[in-house]
């Protein structure tokens, strides 16, 4: 079953308060007492709400076994990364598996992926349709109003966390200097808001381990951060498609564009998979060759399963078919193919990631950053005019004439030729 839009938000905020609910009544049988698990006054847990999402859009084709096995990774994978964006963001962690059987750094652990998978087969195939049908009962100016209100409230929250984590809260002592009434009223709610996040994270979670600071200086995106990833994804998009086109050489026999935009040879697939798999496997980097094998397995599988989904349902267009190719799942992966990314994620960090993190560190700081930022103006308006090319061939074959402005542009910069020498292995669907 496929959803809109604002079927898909409403979801998002239903499952963020079910999460919220579950979260709570299990704390409150663990310590005896309510504790409200939302982070501030809003009852929301996001990331059941952005795993419900992500399976509603990835998961919706599938059935059986693999409807359990991709709720488990989806899953799993959300769990991962929030327990590490946590650990990075809030220097602690909010829940901790290490006492269980196989776990993984204590942030997952095999008897709760199982538990994720079984709630989330439940979810897709029966609370997700039944939900959506009472949300269709309301008019549908009602059922906007609801989506954008507890938007706004969920976005109150995240304000406020961000304040507390980035000690904006700092600024406005110095609002209470002015003469100005709003401002003081606003600094005072400004920490009211501020208190109350710390004061709930904590008695909520229990904080099992607080991570020490550290302050490097002089050296241009250290570690693993912001910088590193972004140009990474750079790197990797490049190398994806430069990669991808010579594989076609071998084994098809042509040259043939494999680029995901229409200016430069990068392959936004490659880009986010390298900037993902090293934001995630990280602090795995030093691990066995096995262990890195099989998580890129999995994790490679389920990405490319959902990037195949995400490109159809948006753009209408299938943009690889692997439907001739053995022990394969609709068309959108398949078992060699996951091996391939298996191996991928082996070479990256053994052999490719060394090198390039030395080379983006050896940048000057004011260049890296300014480079950095260059670098993602020119891909997000790459991105920008590469939808409005797709868009307009779209309708170029559906016999709508230009009359907007846009459409004279992309009509004369982007012909049909050139679109489909840009995207070969294009196949509109319906």
């Amino acid at each position: 079953m496929q959803y809109t839009g604002y079927e898909l938000l409403w979801l998002f905020l239903v499952y963020s308060f079910l999460g919220w609910v579950l979260e709570t009544v299990a704390a409150a049988v663990k310590q005896k007492k309510f504790v409200n698990r939302g982070v501030i006054n809003g009852p929301f847990c996001v990331i059941y709400g952005a795993a419900a999402v992500l399976m509603s859009i990835g998961l919706h084709e599938v059935r059986g076994i693999w409807l359990f096995l991709g709720s488990l990774i989806y899953a799993t994978v959300l769990e991962w990364a929030a327990g590490h964006l946590i650990e990075k963001y809030y220097h602690e962690r909010w829940w901790d598996y290490s006492r269980r059987r196989w776990n993984l750094d204590g942030y997952i652990c095999l008897s709760m992926s199982l538990l994720w998978g079984v709630l989330g087969v439940a979810a897709l195939k029966w609370i997700s349709p039944l939900f959506t049908w009472f949300y269709g009962m309301a008019p549908v100016f009602l059922q906007k109003i609801v989506v954008w209100s507890l938007l706004a409230i969920l976005f109150v929250d995240a304000l406020a966390s961000y304040v507390l984590i980035t000690g904006k809260s700092g600024s406005l002592d110095r609002w209470e200097a002015t003469d100005h009434q709003f401002a003081k009223a606003a600094a005072r709610l400004g920490k009211w808001i501020s208190v109350q996040v710390d004061k709930r994270i904590h008695s909520a979670y229990h904080v099992v381990e607080q991570l020490e600071l550290e302050e490097v200086f002089g050296v241009f995106a250290e570690g693993c951060g912001f910088y590193k990833v972004v140009l990474l994804f750079f790197a990797g998009a490049f190398l994806g498609d430069i990669t991808e086109t010579i594989f076609c050489r071998i084994t098809a026999g042509v040259w043939m564009s494999r680029s995901s935009v229409v200016w430069g040879p990068f392959s936004i697939v490659w880009g986010l998979a390298i900037a993902l798999v090293t934001a995630l496997l990280y602090r795995y980097r030093d691990r066995s060759d096995g262990f890195l094998f099989f998580m890129g397995i999995f994790l490679g599988g389920a990405y490319e399963y959902f990037c195949s989904v995400f490109t159809e349902m948006v753009f209408g267009t299938v943009f690889w078919d692997y439907s001739e190719i053995p022990f394969n799942l609709g068309g959108r992966i398949n078992l060699l193919y996951c091996f391939f990314w298996g191996i991928a994620a082996v070479v990256w960090f053994k052999c490719c990631y060394p090198v390039l993190s030395r080379m983006i560190e050896k940048l000057p700081v004011l260049f890296g950053k300014v480079f950095t930022w260059g670098l993602i103006l020119f891909m997000c308006c790459n991105i920008v005019v590469s939808c409005m090319t797709l868009l307009r061939y779209e309708q170029r074959q559906e016999g709508i004439k230009a009359e907007k402005s846009w459409q004279v542009w992309v009509d004369t910069h982007f012909e049909d030729e050139r679109v489909e020498r840009i995207y070969p292995n294009a196949i509109r669907v319906e």
